[in-house]
């Protein structure tokens, strides 16, 4: 692969020792070129200019400015796709989480702990190079579009108890989750959500949620009953699979091989859906890098269930819709505004 094919990275870190993990994890990779690091905000500024990167990685705390504050000065300024770099903290993880609000493309947790070299430069890098195809979005260049709230007309509408909803995203899904999310009643289905993001940014992600929708939302915990009204999302390393008993649906989480090089995995969750629910299942697949969720969504369609796909033109990253539809495994391809509607009224049914 020529050089210029490479997607040129620019890592801004305020560790010397985390720049240079990541420039090291990314160096057997033929077609990822690190063109530059810098320590701080101001330093990117002038190196974005100099050296012209394909994608930018992103500290949030840094000195003299912060990572968001400078995010959001780049997305105004000279927008470019940004991976946000973040510790472990609450603090950390909540300001992570603001900066995809602001445009970023994806989060990645700072290498430390027992990940091995090899799984940082596998994660890493398929990273950058969804970031690299990524359709960017500038929050704010786009007017203020407020989202709808639940319409009267579908909170007083009930659902068959046995419905049950099920969605899966990746790149790009935080923001696609959020409005999907905020426009069901308090007393849609149950709703099981896989969306790839590493531990601890899972539970910041659905507080968040569960903060702003008119649904309850938590990190979903081994045994969760699932409940009308309640989203139980994944948490960050972890398989979360859809279950049914006498007493109604509960989630199972647990470990194991990664599925699609993700944990957790939309597969294993919309396969475990297609046993537990059946037809009573209706399954969205959102925006976001690579295959999974396309075997899954496939064996709902089989088992009788809905299936949803967000189409490219609402898309951060068409890759795993694309791959949905690929296979056969899609009823209906629709725009994101359009997709909270299409869940609801098909669990009608």
């Amino acid at each position: 692969m020529s050089c210029l094919s490479r997607t040129k990275v620019l890592i801004v870190d305020d560790s010397a020792i985390v720049r240079k993990v990541l420039a090291d994890a990314l160096s057997s990779e033929n077609d990822i070129e690190v063109v530059g690091t810098a320590p701080d905000p101001f330093v990117a500024r002038d190196k974005i200019l100099s050296l012209h990167p394909d994608v930018i990685t992103l500290d949030i705390e840094m000195p003299r400015m912060d990572g968001v504050t400078f995010l959001k000065k780049l997305m105004h300024y000279h927008p470019l796709p940004v991976i946000v770099i973040s510790s472990l903290g609450n603090a950390s993880s909540r300001a992570a989480l603001e900066a995809l609000e602001a445009g970023a493309i994806d989060v990645f947790a700072k290498p430390g702990g027992p990940q091995t070299v090899g799984e940082l430069r596998l994660s890493l890098a398929s990273k950058i190079r969804a970031a690299r195809i990524a359709r960017l979005r500038t929050p704010l260049h786009e007017p203020h579009v407020p989202v709808s709230a639940p319409t009267a007309s579908n909170s007083a509408k009930s659902f068959p108890a046995a419905s049950v909803i099920a969605i899966g995203a990746s790149t790009g899904g935080t923001e696609a989750i959020q409005k999907v999310l905020m426009n069901f009643p308090e007393n849609c289905p149950g709703v099981v959500i896989v969306q790839h993001i590493p531990a601890v940014f899972s539970r910041s992600f659905a507080n968040r949620l569960n903060e702003i929708c008119p649904i309850r939302v938590r990190e979903a915990e081994d045994g969760d009953k699932l409940e009308p009204g309640l989203a139980l999302v994944a948490p960050g390393n972890f398989h979360m699979l859809l279950r049914r008993s006498v007493s109604g649906y509960h989630v199972e989480i647990k470990d194991g091989p990664m599925v699609c090089f993700q944990r957790p995995a939309v597969d294993v969750l919309f396969h475990s859906a297609a046993e537990a629910a059946g037809p009573h299942a209706t399954a969205a697949i959102l925006t976001g890098m690579g295959s999974d969720g396309a075997q899954g969504m496939l064996a709902l369609k089989k088992a009788g269930a809905r299936t949803i796909a967000q189409d490219e033109s609402s898309c951060v990253v068409f890759g795993m819709p694309r791959e949905a539809i690929r296979h056969g495994a899609v009823d209906q391809v629709l725009s994101l505004a359009a997709i909270p509607h299409a869940l609801l009224a098909e669990s009608r049914r």
